[in-house]
């Protein structure tokens, strides 16, 4: 397997090809490990699941673990789990798909028997606070609990806890993690922390964003009261009450928390990458650091970290989902909502100058109504060149009908520069854009059930090896009518 680095706002592998990558999530949460030990659902990679995968055009697995499972108690590694990993890194090589590690978390922890997942228990400083019993959402606690607060506010500030602060604790486990996986062939990136929360100034945004929302149904001239308070109060229209959250409305409102969030992106997050980026270099040159926005950028507030200095494999790797997501309301998922979201994230990837894999969208949902939203994501992310990894995989996954609407026709290597790709779904065709390489190189194209059709220019050399399209061609431009 090649070497991935990034060239500005481009994944290149060894021989210069641009690169796109379309993944699968996996989140291997504390829970799962204690309900089923040693592995929890780290036993769901199989072999079958990298066969199935690469049958589906997924050459990239966001594995995400806890390092409350592989570090249980100060510098006492979990060989046992360590070595499923070990394991998994071997079966990513053998099918030819890269893995990159989301350091994952929720809620900070599990501590208190909540429903959080991430940092072991000697790294949790609750400051005597209890969680709560869920009453709404899992996520809850992120809004008013004070124990998930006050624990990440004493992860930000680096503050002592056996004799160490914890951001350098923190550095250490990554050191181990890049120490083991940093020289596989597989290794994609390291994913320093998933959704990072700012701590108890995160529960002032929560407080401004739902202030600024009452104040914008009552008295905004863009929005209908009467037609939110009907759909609101109506069983079958309910999933329309959100209709109202245009993107001009979403903007009013989270234009509400972004100076709290624009200071824990600048104070806090941009110097615990460049803390990171230090420590991991000091064990590897390898791997692509990913920076992602924090949790309340998941919903559309501006992005205002800044890359570390001097590094030159960095991406970003934005979240996003409808309000809806998992729930039996999907259906009603939003494209222009949605669209609010990674707009915002285009204009901070612009600003960064760097390549994009989006760590987490889509979810799941009951029936399929919601497909058609995928659909318009999909075509989102190709319109920006961006590489995704879906959320989430379990064992049931790939037998539903959802993962044959995310698998379709992608560039996966491009001998050269890619202009803009695009994928017609009712016309069955495929067209990608691009500036030829020098080299006499293949252009790889994923096509789920192969072609009827390819104009690649005179003398353009074509041939299908599985569900890859080779062509050789310096048209620079590849049109294929697929099956």
């Amino acid at each position: 397997m090649q070497r991935i680095t990034v060239r500005g706002q481009r994944f290149v592998d060894e021989q210069g090809r641009e690169r796109v990558f379309h993944g699968i999530n996996l989140k291997c949460d504390s829970g799962s490990v204690r309900d089923k030990p040693p592995y929890g659902r780290l036993a769901q990679l199989d072999e079958k699941f990298f066969r199935r995968s690469g049958e589906l055009g997924f050459c990239l697995l966001r594995l995400g673990i806890n390092w409350e499972d592989f570090e249980p108690e100060k510098g006492q590694y979990n060989e046992i789990y360590l070595r499923r990993v070990d394991e998994i890194f071997g079966l990513a090589e053998q099918y030819g798909m890269y893995v990159f590690i989301d350091m994952h978390q929720d809620l900070y922890s599990s501590f208190g028997g909540g429903a959080g997942n991430g940092m072991p228990l000697w790294a949790c400083v609750p400051d005597g606070y209890r969680h709560t019993p869920v009453r709404f959402v899992w996520g809850e606690r992120y809004f008013w609990g004070r124990d998930v607060h006050r624990s990440f506010d004493h992860f930000w500030n680096n503050d002592d806890v056996l004799g160490k602060g914890l951001l350098e604790h923190f550095a250490e486990a990554w050191q181990m993690l890049a120490q083991r996986y940093g020289e596989h062939p597989a290794f994609f990136g390291f994913d320093l922390l998933n959704e990072p929360f700012p701590g108890t100034s995160g529960g002032q945004v929560f407080r401004r964003l739902v202030g600024k929302l009452a104040l914008t149904l009552a008295f905004s001239p863009a929005v209908s009261r009467i037609e939110f308070l009907k759909n609101a109060f109506c069983k079958e229209t309910r999933g329309r009450a959100l209709d109202v959250l245009s993107p001009a409305v979403m903007g009013k409102v989270t234009r509400a928390a972004w100076g709290l969030v624009r200071r824990f992106d600048t104070e806090k997050y941009t110097p615990f990458v460049a803390r990171m980026q230090k420590a991991l270099r000091e064990v590897t040159p390898n791997g692509i650091l990913m920076m992602e926005h924090s949790y309340y950028s998941n919903l559309g507030i501006p992005f205002s970290a800044a890359a570390p200095e001097g590094e030159p494999d960095v991406c970003y790797s934005p979240h996003g989902y409808d309000f809806f997501v998992d729930t039996p309301l999907y259906k009603y998922a939003s494209d222009a909502r949605a669209g609010f979201i990674f707009e915002e994230s285009r204009r901070a990837q612009q600003r960064l100058d760097l390549p994009v894999i989006v760590g987490e969208w889509g979810g799941g949902g009951e029936g399929e109504d919601f497909f058609p939203h995928i659909k318009f994501m999909m075509d989102l992310f190709d319109s920006f060149n961006w590489s995704n990894t879906y959320f989430a995989y379990n064992e049931e996954f790939y037998d539903k009908p959802l993962p044959r609407v995310i698998s379709r026709p992608y560039p996966m290597a491009v001998n050269g520069e890619i202009e803009k790709f695009q994928v017609d779904i009712e016309a069955k065709t495929f067209a990608l854009w691009y500036t030829p390489g020098n080299a006499d190189l293949p252009t790889e194209i994923y096509l789920p059930d192969g072609y009827e059709s390819v104009e690649a220019g005179e003398g353009a050399e074509v041939e299908m090896e599985g569900k890859v399209l080779k062509v050789r061609t310096g048209a620079g431009k590849i049109v294929v009518g697929y099956r």
